[in-house]
């Protein structure tokens, strides 16, 4: 990791985050949250180190989404 970035998480999502972090066994709520945002760029994002997805992905899930046929 080349530099940090703080986030604010405030009040019941907070209490939910500190819950599921509990539940699924992470060290701290910061190793959580670290671990869903990585998995979800990966859901949106190519693998190919964060470069624009290609028009065909955007198309599919824009359908997928029901924004468009």
């Amino acid at each position: 990791m080349f530099g940090s970035h703080k986030v604010k998480i405030e009040g019941e999502l907070l209490d939910k985050a500190k819950q599921c972090a509990d539940a699924c066994g992470y060290e701290s709520v910061d190793e959580f949250v670290l671990h869903m945002l990585e998995k979800e760029i990966k859901k949106v994002l190519p693998p190919d180190e964060g470069s624009a997805p290609s028009k065909d992905i955007v198309k599919k899930r824009l359908q997928g989404l029901g924004y468009i046929e």
